[in-house]
């Protein structure tokens, strides 16, 4: 059992940055970490990933704009979020995988708006 606790989110203006924080309760050295968000009145959608050996991917949308980062020692993994947009308003999850096992942390609202 993993918990995951996300922080880091607010609300920034428009081309404003954020780094958001996942710290799990346990190791994570072996598990694919992620990020999702969910926009108001839409579905929860991919944003990127993190696999152990340290391979990421990106939703086109944020391609370019964030990145995603891991610190095994700290079971830690973070998303930093450049050039914000008022469509990256959303609530962003955490996730681990390993294998067929899944975690969701709480979720962190972030909200980008003048």
């Amino acid at each position: 059992q993993v918990q995951l606790v996300e922080s880091g989110g607010g609300l920034v203006q428009p081309g404003g940055s954020l780094r958001l924080s996942c710290v799990a309760s346990g190791s994570i050295f072996s598990h694919v970490m992620s990020w999702y968000r969910r926009a108001p009145g839409k579905e929860r959608e991919y944003v990127a990933f993190i696999s152990g050996g340290g391979t990421t991917n990106y939703a086109d949308s944020v391609k370019g704009r964030f990145t995603i980062s891991r610190d095994n020692s700290k079971n830690t993994v973070s998303l930093q979020m450049n050039s914000l947009k008022p469509e990256d308003t959303a609530v962003y999850y955490c996730r681990a995988t390993l294998g067929s096992f899944v975690y969701w942390g709480q979720g962190t609202q972030v909200t980008v708006s003048s």
